[in-house]
């Protein structure tokens, strides 16, 4: 949807809206600005992508409620946070062969539905038992609207203005930590620990009325007829030479997120000799960063390029993984300092990374490779959370042993990605000069 750049003379697109028109292509690069409707349709993926993240994490938190509420042990209450999250990769993978055969507005309708019932079994679950199937019915239809959203990013804008967009799509994901998870802490304390979840079904109601009566279809894909079945269509998308690049690439992004995540918290207590009560202070400025220079690193990315915006993002994030992951005792302010910039360096990948990765498939595969990538990561993340484990020892007085190792771990997989995603890059760009060159 979005025009190419452009400087003085006005065009106006499908939608009606003006944009400028590049009249001296050796100008330098003026990114435009985004028609109304644009505006509401990143709007509207964020939302989702803001409600559905905060139904995932609401959960973690809760435990210290949930645990003697419904008298099940530790044990049962990792089960009910990961069943979410084997259940989404499940059917973010038997989706991919049907992703590209409807209209996305409707697949986003339909399985945004389902995780809106999803979570209202969760808000009225009276047992472990129900609470245990309300999410597992809650990921599988979870787990496969962020795929559909990024499908129709791919097909709603031009890869050079994806950036920008996922720029603000990834704040949504920010924004439910620093915003959701307090409010949702908040409630559960003062209303019970259903509450959060009918928070998140009365907007995600709000949220599926908007795409209901304002989104266009997004069915352009479907003028490009496929006689394969929808298995036949899967497995082309997955044994695809081309595509396996991105899902590997997706693999070590993933284990470069989850090794260090689960024990963060551990390492800045009894490590770092943070006291507990300074862990919101450190997650919420940490949060408001992110939420402010997501916007900003998107529009880096398309002005001076999504791979050199990863460059930068990983030399940042490799530099302060060796740097944190080394660090002993450690005064309140330089935790945050470092957190802070790490989180920069991570978002200034992932925002990059997300954008490119929309330009690997053809329009005719989108669902499909976006469906399987979305389920390549929540598998990728749970295996690498499981090796984090392994390397990762925690000594009597709580103090963690071997973090540096998985620090290298970290930093090993970080340098890795910077090779593949320059293959990628590559091939993206020939085909775009192909695709222009036939035309």
């Amino acid at each position: 949807m979005a025009e190419s750049t452009i400087k003085n003379e006005k065009t106006t697109n499908k939608k009606g809206f003006f944009r400028k028109k590049d009249t001296n292509s050796k100008e330098k690069k003026v990114l435009p600005s985004f028609t109304r409707y644009e505006k509401f349709i990143i709007f509207i993926l964020s939302c989702i992508q803001f409600s559905v993240i905060l139904d995932f994490m609401v959960l973690s938190p809760l435990g210290y409620i949930l645990i003697p509420k419904l008298h099940i042990t530790t044990s049962k209450f990792g089960f009910v946070v990961s069943a979410y999250a084997f259940s989404a990769g499940a059917s973010a993978l038997l989706a991919a062969g049907f992703a590209d055969r409807f209209d996305r507005k409707k697949i986003l309708l339909f399985f945004y539905t389902g995780f809106i019932i999803g979570t209202a079994l969760c808000a009225a679950a009276p047992t472990y038992e129900f609470l245990l199937g309300a999410r597992i019915v809650t990921g599988l239809f979870g787990g496969v609207i962020g795929s559909i959203s990024l499908a129709i990013i791919s097909d709603l804008f031009k890869l050079e203005f994806r950036g920008r967009v996922m720029g603000f799509v990834q704040m949504a994901f920010a924004a439910s930590q620093i915003l959701g998870i307090p409010i949702g802490l908040f409630i559960a304390k003062n209303l019970g620990w259903h509450a959060p979840f009918v928070m998140i079904v009365a907007v995600s109601i709000i949220v599926a009325s908007c795409i209901y009566f304002y989104m266009q279809p997004v069915s352009a894909h479907l003028t490009e007829k496929s006689n394969t079945n929808p298995f036949e269509h899967l497995w082309k998308t997955i044994s695809n030479p081309h595509y396996l690049k991105g899902f590997f690439a997706t693999t070590l992004l993933a284990t470069g997120g989850f090794m260090m995540m689960p024990f963060g918290t551990v390492f800045s207590t009894h490590n770092l000799k943070i006291s507990e009560d300074s862990l919101p202070l450190i997650f919420g400025i940490t949060g408001v960063a992110s939420i402010i220079v997501g916007p900003i690193i998107g529009r880096l990315s398309d002005r001076i390029g999504k791979y050199k915006m990863f460059v930068i993002g990983s030399v940042i994030s490799i530099l302060m993984v060796c740097i944190y992951t080394h660090l002993g005792p450690t005064p309140l302010w330089l935790v945050i300092t470092l957190n802070v910039i790490l989180f920069v360096g991570i978002s200034s990948r992932m925002i990059p990374s997300s954008a490119l990765l929309t330009g690997v498939p053809e329009p005719k595969d989108r669902g499909a490779f976006m469906s399987i990538n979305s389920s390549v990561s929540q598998i990728s993340g749970g295996i690498a959370t499981g090796i984090a484990g392994m390397i990762v020892v925690q000594q009597g007085d709580g103090e963690l042993q071997h973090y540096p190792i998985l620090g290298f771990v970290v930093m090993g997989s970080m340098t890795l990605t910077l090779g593949l995603m320059y293959m990628l890059n590559q091939q993206i760009h020939k085909k775009n000069a192909m695709a222009k060159s036939n035309h």
